[in-house]
């Protein structure tokens, strides 16, 4: 299976990468610890000892950080987590 192909994956991959280098505050790693449980149980591997205990606020407090429309931008990330993670559950399962 081919993650880049999947819907979301330009926020997940990157995501993926930070969390192998021990950077557990980026979007991605964010998104990732958020979706942790459901990631794995799709078959998703990576490293868990750096996610964030509390990932929901610290990605929209980032968000608020940077952004005017932190919240319909945060619920966008959510939509495109929740989209990846049906993809790849679907991947699986075919």
């Amino acid at each position: 299976m081919n993650l880049q192909e999947l819907p979301g994956a330009e926020l997940i991959l990157p995501g993926l990468e930070d969390l192998r280098n021990g950077n557990s505050k980026t979007v991605g790693a964010l998104l990732i610890a958020i979706a942790s449980t459901r990631l794995t149980e799709a078959g998703l591997n990576f490293p868990t000892n750096h996610l964030n205990s509390e990932p929901e606020l610290t990605l929209y407090d980032h968000l608020q950080n940077e952004r005017d429309d932190a919240y319909p931008y945060y619920n966008a990330l959510l939509s495109s987590l929740n989209s990846f993670c049906n993809a790849l559950e679907l991947a699986q399962d075919g």
